[in-house]
């Protein structure tokens, strides 16, 4: 049989493995945290896209909350301003602050729903800061140090955390046919802006959503063990442990935090999958293998 003659065939075995997961995961909403790689290529950024828009297709709710630091730090270093960082975070001053909403709430988000209303989606962007989305309070970077007797605490200026989430606008969406696009800034009851980890931002809306599930794209292809394979269909329990062994360590951690947050909370399942492969977000839902590592709180048959 010809590699022709096999394409037909395998198509099918695809679409028929795909059946039972659109099924199961129809009306059932899921948030995805889009960022790295897949932000930045383009053949990867139009699969992104497309996965949505067919999610949105076959009867799920997709949210997306999307990050964009390196979009950030490429204007910052076209207007002549120096990027700081102290313990992973962007320092943010005032003009920093303006540059993250720019950035964030309008060039990235954007181009977002643009590409996702190209492919047949109807994509609504918003930040936190729209009906009130994303309640911030400022982060407290602290510092032990041996010589002081009590903790250092380090401004890094407009970096917030989540405080509460107020998800009225994002429903409203969905129950419009929409697919909401969210950038991750905050505001006080004062008013004042905050930058926030869109990784946190992910996790958190995704409990308050009573999300199915969690899905956070990044430049790896999962959590690996010490032999580089990875590690998948793993329980909460499980993922603590390896935290304690160190095996999930450095700038994986605050990723897994925010997913296991999340299962703790309800969200029947987060996914760390590769958003280096094209279609990742479909090949996790709707296939066998997935293309990343699942976390779950609780057994289940499909993912």
């Amino acid at each position: 049989m010809s590699e022709l003659d096999k394409k037909p065939a395998y198509i099918a075995e695809v679409l028929t493995e795909a059946l039972p997961y659109i099924k199961k995961f129809s009306g059932k909403t899921i948030v995805i945290k889009y960022g790295g790689n897949a932000m930045s290529d383009d053949r990867l950024k139009s699969g992104f896209a497309r996965d949505v828009v067919l999610m949105k297709l076959v009867g799920m709710n997709p949210v997306v909350v999307h990050g964009g630091g390196p979009q950030i730090g490429e204007l910052l270093d076209r207007l002549g301003k120096e990027s700081r960082f102290i313990e992973g975070m962007r320092v943010t001053d005032n003009e920093t602050m303006d540059i993250v909403e720019m950035v964030l709430g309008g060039l990235v988000n954007k181009e977002i729903v643009t590409l996702i209303n190209r492919h047949g989606g109807n994509a609504v962007g918003l930040s936190g800061k729209d009906g009130d989305l994303i309640r911030a309070r400022k982060l407290e970077i602290k510092r032990n140090s041996p010589e002081l007797e009590a903790p250092e605490i380090i401004d890094i200026g407009h970096v917030g955390e989540v405080d509460s989430i107020d998800t009225a606008v994002v429903d409203m969406l969905i129950q419009g046919d929409f697919i909401p696009v969210i950038a991750p800034i905050g505001v006080d009851e004062s008013g004042q802006s905050y930058n926030i980890n869109a990784d946190l931002v992910a996790g958190k809306i995704a409990e308050v959503l009573n999300a199915e599930k969690l899905i956070m794209l990044t430049n790896t292809a999962g959590l690996l063990d010490a032999d580089e394979n990875i590690l998948t269909g793993l329980s909460a329990k499980e993922v603590d442990e390896l935290i304690d062994k160190g095996v999930i360590h450095g700038g994986m951690l605050p990723k897994i935090r925010s997913a296991l947050d999340a299962v703790h909370s309800g969200v029947h399942t987060a996914h760390i999958i590769d958003g280096r492969v094209e279609h990742a977000v479909l090949l996790e839902i709707l296939t066998d293998m997935g293309v990343g590592t699942l976390i779950h709180g609780r057994k289940s048959t499909l993912n």
